[in-house]
């Protein structure tokens, strides 16, 4: 009777898995959704003007330019991201490796000498023998993977990889977007230390106004110690507003990737940069925009793979293994007639009792998928937050400094007015003072009433993707054949 060889009999444990395909099919039904169909913020005709993948540049400020490309190329946080993608890519190589046969090659040398004491009679005589073979030949291995534990593994290995770049894009989309409102806050910061340094200055010329009037003896020392109280309050607030103007600086040299005593910007002003015109559309195109949710539902995709990978677990372990080669006594006859050898093997390993170990394991994954379900909804629901506030607080901030300019225009007239009638003596002191603080606040708030409208601008490119699609993200290549069983 003919032997039966190793692939007939596997033929019951391919029936078993056909049966088990079912037992193996994943639940992959899609989240359900809850996508408005319109932003409250604006019209539901409201058209779309998204950002460019160099959305910075339409801020127009050179100096921006530059220290969003250095960050972009020695930022640690974006460092860190991209290894982490290659640490993702070598998880893929590695989790896929096993769907193809390993494949080894050895060579043996064996040597051995035994002795043994023979005893004739009185006489005691040892006999030692020796014997040297030699083997030469490939081995291979290979466990078939018939309920696509493997091929799930490398699913969840690819999901990470990808999710890993959607992660790499989301942590770049953070770094431009703080270098971007940490230039924003020097420049503010350096407006404001000039709009302090001009009322110092306007305030010592009343001052050195009043003085003169108190030596004519039109003025008395109160009025000159209320203005010289006015003067160095002005004077004591621009060494705090420098210093933060400082630590915005030292800010952009850790964002950029150096230490702050090798860093140097030319700070300038807030006043001349321009504010690019930004709509976000419809939010039904905004999921395919935000790496952030494309990153959540990565995991996601991740997570069902590795149920699969723990289901999978229950059935038994098939593998073949198989030798050749040849060995002989001699190194001289190695390859001669007679010394090839051959051998292979199946065999099927099941689990019998392991206390609970695989249903725990599957538990475990399909709460990590239940769990990561919730934070890709809530993904997007923050990604709608996101736009909506970002719109709101953009149209709240240029109204506000609408209304502060024409605060600072009424305040400069009548400070303008006031200083006049100090000079010439016919204004009381009192309503020059307060003239002059209401002027000085206003020019103050105008300036942070800027610099909010600016980082609400910039909150709603960072809530819209900053210019991002999921196109611009390649998928992670397998470098393993097709279609393996």
């Amino acid at each position: 009777m003919r032997a039966p060889t190793p692939l007939r009999s596997l033929a019951p444990v391919l029936l078993a898995a056909a049966l088990a395909a079912c037992a193996l099919a994943p639940d992959d039904a899609a989240p359900s959704l809850d996508i408005p169909a319109a932003y409250r913020a604006t019209a539901a005709s409201a058209r779309e003007v998204w950002p460019t993948t160099t959305w910075w540049r339409g801020f127009g400020s050179p100096e921006l330019d530059r220290l969003v490309e250095d960050a972009r190329t020695a930022n640690f946080d974006i460092q860190a991201a991209i290894a982490r993608v290659r640490q993702a890519d070598a998880q893929l190589g590695l989790a896929g490796a096993a769907l193809l046969p390993s494949v080894s090659v050895s060579a043996d040398d064996q040597w051995s000498r035994s002795s043994l004491r023979r005893t004739s009679g009185q006489t005691a005589r040892i006999a030692t023998s020796e014997t040297r073979s030699y083997s030469f030949g490939p081995s291979i291995s290979w466990e078939l993977d018939l309920w696509g534990r493997i091929r799930a593994g490398r699913e969840a290995a690819a999901a990470t990889a990808l999710a890993s770049r959607f992660d790499q894009e989301a942590i770049a989309l953070t770094v431009v977007t703080s270098v971007a409102s940490t230039w924003f806050q020097a420049l503010a910061l350096q407006d404001r230390v000039d709009i302090a340094s001009r009322n110092l200055a306007d305030a010592e010329a009343i001052l050195k106004a009043i003085e003169a009037r108190q030596t004519a003896g039109t003025a008395t020392a109160l009025d000159v110690s209320q203005q010289a109280a006015l003067v160095a309050g002005v004077r004591a607030n621009i060494p705090g507003l420098r210093s933060q103007l400082d630590q915005q600086i030292t800010a952009l040299a850790l964002l950029t990737g150096r230490p702050p005593s090798a860093f140097a910007i030319k700070v300038g002003t807030l006043n001349t940069l321009k504010l690019p015109e930004l709509a976000p559309g419809l939010p039904s195109a905004l999921l395919a925009r935000r790496p952030d949710v494309a990153e959540a539902e990565a995991q996601l995709a991740a997570a069902r793979a590795n149920i699969r990978v723990a289901r999978a677990a229950f059935f038994p372990t098939v593998s073949l293994t198989g030798s050749a080669g040849w060995q002989s006594l001699a190194l001289g006859t190695l390859f001669g007639p007679g010394s090839l050898f051959a051998n292979t093997a199946l065999s099927a390993t099941q689990i019998a009792f392991d206390n609970g170990k695989l249903t725990a394991q599957v538990d475990y994954n399909r709460a990590r998928a239940d769990e990561l379900v919730a934070l890709y909804r809530k993904s997007i629901v923050q990604a709608f937050t996101d736009v909506e506030n970002g719109v709101r607080a953009y149209q709240f901030a240029t109204e506000q400094e609408r209304l502060t300019q024409d605060a600072v225009r009424v305040a400069q007239l009548a400070a303008d007015i006031a200083s006049e009638q100090v000079r010439g003596g016919t204004s009381d002191i009192v309503r020059a003072l307060q003239a002059q603080t209401t002027l000085f606040q206003d020019l103050d708030e105008l300036a942070q009433t800027r610099l909010a409208r600016f980082q609400a601008l910039l909150s709603l490119y960072k809530a819209v993707g900053g210019g991002w699609t999921r196109e611009d993200v390649a998928a992670p290549s397998v470098q393993l054949l097709q279609g393996v069983l």
